[in-house]
């Protein structure tokens, strides 16, 4: 979110956002809309756009994710992550989330509304894997959460990513199955791909983001870098969630309009899923009596998937025109507009639940 307000005046939430804030969800319908109509009209556009990769991600993608990425690691206080990494009930409740929970489900959500589309189901447990590294650091920013707590979970998920996801991949696509009487498939997915995938998306703003504050609060104190410096670049996030939201759409759109009713029955897993990932982590945080701003961090870091990551897994292994990268595409055509609409249960709930909590 820009720091362009006081987000602790008793204002309504609406009356202090900033415009690109307060209408963010027009904006990110609008980016999809165009991104779909551009992949339509303009013959050979996703080639084009697919032509130049970083590790296996599209280049103008990448660039809108390090522009996405970058100013919000650039707000994070990262003298302050002591505090979050000694918080055990947060971390553990985070790794249960995202490493045990989450699989299971989209893994249970799959089978139980898409047995007769095996490509699909498929597409979908790889998301289920693919744990959020990128986009929750706007969702979670947006939310008022925590931010020293949501790089911190982001780290702890990329190294994870790294280590457990070819594992984890076996697991839900052969073992259980085989287990359960249920049909298997088989996949290799390739470790350095998601490790360079990691480093990039990840490791680039990650770093560039504690230099700036590094270098920002030594040069001209944490005054100026808070109050002078980061509103001006706040809204380069959500520029470059914008621009990342028209070029994913631009790039699939083809494939997403010219299958309507498969996209319909790919969108009712996801929708379950997103909703209950997020419903189930912010009680969970509310019980364990989190706060309000760990308690928004563990819903989104545990709601949000890595679609990046999902979407090229799905390409690199099952080939661009297949059903899994089809099923990896719907994923963040569902995932934006909901998780944006979470933001406002969040924030509602925050002045429900959390009175008397100020940002």
């Amino acid at each position: 979110m820009t720091d362009t307000v006081d987000r602790s005046t008793a204002l309504p939430v609406t009356k202090q956002l900033s415009f690109l804030d307060r209408y963010l969800a027009v904006w990110i319908i609008v980016a999809m809309g165009i991104g779909l109509l551009l992949g339509r009209i303009i013959p050979g556009l996703d080639d084009a756009l697919d032509a130049v990769k970083v590790g296996s991600v599209s280049l103008p993608i990448a660039i809108g994710l390090l522009l996405m990425m970058y100013p919000v690691l650039a707000k994070v206080r990262y003298t302050e992550t002591a505090r979050v990494t000694g918080d055990r009930k947060l971390l553990i409740s985070s790794l249960v989330l995202n490493w045990i929970i989450g699989p299971a489900l989209m893994f249970a959500l799959a089978w139980l509304l898409l047995p007769d589309l095996p490509e699909y189901r498929t597409g979908l447990i790889i998301v289920g894997l693919a744990r959020c590294i990128a986009m929750v650091l706007i969702w979670n920013d947006l939310s008022c959460g925590d931010r020293e707590a949501a790089a911190v979970l982001v780290a702890i998920n990329s190294v994870f990513q790294i280590v457990a996801f070819a594992a984890l991949g076996w697991f839900y696509l052969q073992t259980l199955p085989g287990w359960l009487g249920l049909a298997t498939t088989s996949a290799e997915f390739s470790i350095g791909a998601i490790a360079i995938s990691v480093l990039v998306f990840l490791g680039i703003p990650l770093l560039a983001g504690y230099l700036t504050r590094t270098i920002g609060e030594k040069t001209k104190g944490r005054d100026w870098y808070e109050n002078a410096f980061l509103p001006k670049i706040g809204p380069v996030a959500l520029y470059g969630l914008l621009f990342t939201i028209v070029m994913l759409f631009a790039l699939q759109g083809d494939a997403i309009t010219s299958q309507p009713l498969d996209v319909v029955r790919i969108a009712l897993p996801l929708l379950a899923y997103f909703i209950l990932m997020f419903g189930g982590s912010f009680l969970l945080g509310h019980r364990l009596g989190l706060g309000y701003e760990k308690t928004a961090t563990l819903a989104f870091t545990a709601a949000g998937n890595n679609f990046e990551l999902a979407i090229a897994v799905a390409i690199g292994t099952f080939g661009v025109t297949s059903g899994q990268a089809l099923a990896g595409v719907v994923g963040p055509l569902i995932e934006v507009p909901v998780l944006v609409g979470l933001v406002y249960v969040s924030l509602w709930a925050k002045r429900r639940f959390y009175p008397a909590t100020t940002s």
